[in-house]
């Protein structure tokens, strides 16, 4: 981390000086850098934030994202109907569209959208949200919470309790059809990304990553199994661990 930013910084100078590219090719780094500058910050941002943010990325915004991409592209091979409507659409959105990363289109992507969201349910990315330390002795259902308590949400089994939802362990994109459940931490029985003031604050971010790369291989591919597997036979067993990625590799055939 340390080599990331001196190598920023290296840049930095040299554009000071008009040696090198002086336009473009600026990144997050950059940006940050010229945060901790701002003298008029009420919480100024150190070289040690920096490195935090660039692990914070590395760690939950890519591997998350493809393990919510590798499980909707395993639900769907899983079920040939919701395969075939999430991809009419998706051509019939971005048919003659030279761009595929414009908002309005993504946004248009509706079906695809619960697909999305009923993944996030029944394949929690992190089934146990970060832990969170009890600031005051509390109650809840008869148990005493003691200060300073270390807690762990388990997100994975209220995606999957029975009193919440209809046929948990069944993939339905259409339950959140005409319902008001979402994820942005207002209904805790689906918090794959937190709630309150300390949820995720990458999202939108990382939605937006999923939808993208969705989009694009649902519209330049057919997906088949190898070697004449079955749908049935694709094994969705999840690993245990802080990610609830899937234990075997998923392998396809794009034509």
């Amino acid at each position: 981390m340390e080599d990331i930013l001196k190598e920023h910084l290296e840049n930095k100078a040299n554009r000071n000086k008009g040696i090198g590219d002086q336009f473009g090719g600026e990144d997050l780094v950059d940006v940050l850098l010229k945060v901790t500058e701002d003298a008029e910050l009420e919480c100024p941002i150190t070289n040690d934030h920096i490195k935090a943010v660039i692990l914070d990325i590395f760690i939950a915004g890519s591997e998350t994202s493809s393990t919510i991409t590798i499980w909707v592209l395993s639900e769907m091979m899983k079920n040939s109907t919701i395969m075939a409507k999430a991809q009419k659409e998706v051509r019939q959105v971005l048919r003659g569209k030279k761009n595929y990363d414009n908002e309005e289109d993504l946004e248009k992507l509706t079906y695809l959208k619960l697909v999305i969201k009923e993944t996030l349910r029944l394949h929690t990315p992190a089934p146990l949200l970060g832990p969170r330390e009890c600031r005051e002795q509390t109650n809840i259902d008869g148990y005493t919470i003691p200060l300073k308590t270390k807690i762990l949400v388990n997100a994975w089994a209220l995606a999957r309790d029975p009193e919440s939802w209809h046929d948990p362990e069944c993939f339905i994109p259409e339950r959140f059809e005409n319902s008001s459940i979402d994820f942005m931490g207002n209904h805790f029985e689906f918090i794959p990304f937190g709630a309150g003031r300390r949820m995720c604050p990458g999202v939108l971010f990382g939605l937006t990553n999923v939808e993208l790369s969705l989009a694009q291989l649902l519209y330049h591919f057919e997906w088949e199994l190898p070697y004449g597997m079955k749908p049935k036979d694709l094994d969705m067993t999840e690993t245990y661990g802080l990610s609830g990625g899937k234990q075997r590799d998923l392998y396809l055939v794009a034509r």
